[in-house]
């Protein structure tokens, strides 16, 4: 089939180390000229997909994160998180977790996640008795938790594309959020409890410590939820709400913290402005791309070729993720969802599958990209932070990837473990 043609055309030169945004473009250009004989009309395409109010969520979210961690508002967390759950088996690995997904509603970045609680997590975990590679794996499996729990950029990404509601599909992370982290949560308490060598425990924090821990992380836990609950009542828009959180975390590094000035001000702008462009080219090359998709009507060959098959929804939603489990090994994040979303579409709406409960079993499964050897990045994150065997790191995620992978399997037999917070979100 031409489709899986073009696929392994895409997977050959991303594996060569082209940028996402070239390869996609240069495959995308390359088959328009090919099959419309032009590049007349290249610039409406790109125009044409940039051109979405829904965008401007990504710099503003991209910078409330900035703010949050050059404002020092997030520095607190790995310590209050401690503070709550020390006295448990592996309670360190339990606060790592707990962080990672703290962390995650302010980053919406796993690597970001991995690389910030990682730094800190790890050696502290280390001098606590953890055995490296279970260290390592904490912090890979927590560090996932970045692109599930909103703000995400991997789901404004997929809303964009797939003309979702963005506040739909971040209601829809919440409760997968929670629940994957309540599995790697136990899953952390059970492997220390059974464990032949227990690693060290202190003993429980009293009221008066829990209490000061929650005070000092008070603002890196409220902006995150003020922004949701927005939302969630219908107060405002998922674009307004990444408006309003840049906002409030500016007054606050500003006004509480009294750590962030101009300088720091300027360099959050910075980062997200080459974050925000890195994103820009993505979709541009994207745009055009699935331009070329939709003129050789392969979406249309695919619904026909799944429709006469006679696969029911589970069946192809299964293969479907087996598909995007084996890309993940290969290819980023990104470039899976600019690939995948504007050939399943049509295919989903035949099958009137539901566009956000499909974006949380795409996020749920990119979890697992990042990973899966051999392109994972939160495998190269953590080996950055400290120069272990790569072996050992993926010895250490296995566990997690198992989980995520049950995780998956949960959201897709009761898909009201994502749909039931939108359905009841404020209209």
């Amino acid at each position: 089939m031409i489709f899986f043609a073009i696929l392994a055309l895409v997977i050959v030169v991303l594996l060569s180390g082209l940028p996402v945004f070239t390869g996609l473009g240069m495959v995308g250009g390359g088959l328009m000229l090919a099959s419309e004989g032009r590049l007349a009309g290249l610039s409406e395409i790109i125009f044409g997909e940039l051109n979405s109010y829904l965008l401007l969520a990504i710099p503003m979210f991209t910078l409330m994160a900035h703010i949050m961690v050059k404002g020092r508002i997030v520095d607190d967390l790995f310590a209050t998180a401690h503070t709550l759950v020390r006295h448990l088996p592996g309670g360190l690995g339990i606060a790592t977790v707990i962080a990672c997904a703290t962390f995650s509603a302010v980053s919406g970045s796993s690597v970001a996640t991995a690389l910030t609680i990682g730094a800190v997590a790890i050696p502290q975990m280390l001098r606590y008795g953890y055995k490296p590679h279970v260290a390592y794996g904490v912090v890979g499996g927590g560090g996932t938790l970045g692109i599930l729990i909103p703000p995400s950029g991997p789901m404004v990404l997929y809303g964009v594309v797939s003309d979702t509601s963005i506040g739909a599909l971040y209601m829809a992370g919440v409760i997968p959020g929670l629940l994957v982290t309540a599995i790697f949560s136990v899953f952390c308490l059970l492997q220390d409890r059974f464990s032949d060598q227990p690693t060290q425990r202190e003993e429980r924090a009293s009221w008066s410590e829990m209490l000061q821990a929650l005070r000092r992380s008070l603002w890196a836990l409220t902006l995150p939820t003020f922004v949701l609950v927005g939302m969630y009542a219908g107060v405002f828009t998922a674009t307004e709400a990444a408006a309003v959180g840049a906002m409030a975390a500016l007054v606050v590094a500003v006004l509480v913290y009294r750590s962030f000035g101009l300088k720091e001000l300027w360099q959050a702008a910075l980062d997200s402005a080459r974050t925000t462009a890195m994103l820009m080219l993505i979709l541009a090359a994207a745009g055009v791309f699935g331009h070329v998709l939709t003129t050789l009507r392969i979406p249309q060959e695919i619904t026909a070729l799944i429709t006469g098959l006679g696969v029911g929804v589970i069946g192809f939603l299964t293969a479907l993720m087996g598909l995007i489990f084996i890309l993940g090994m290969f290819l980023e994040t990104i470039a899976i969802i600019m690939i995948t979303t504007p050939v399943v579409l049509p295919v989903m709406q035949q099958m009137q599958i539901d566009p956000v409960w499909y974006g949380i079993l795409l996020v749920i499964n990119l979890e697992l990209a990042l990973i899966t050897p051999p392109v994972g990045m939160n495998l190269f994150t953590i080996k950055a932070i400290t120069q272990a065997p790569i072996s050992q790191i993926v010895r250490g995620v296995v566990p997690y990837a198992v989980l995520l992978v049950l995780s998956l399997g949960l959201v897709m037999a009761f898909p009201d473990i994502a749909l039931w917070l939108p359905r009841t979100m404020a209209e």
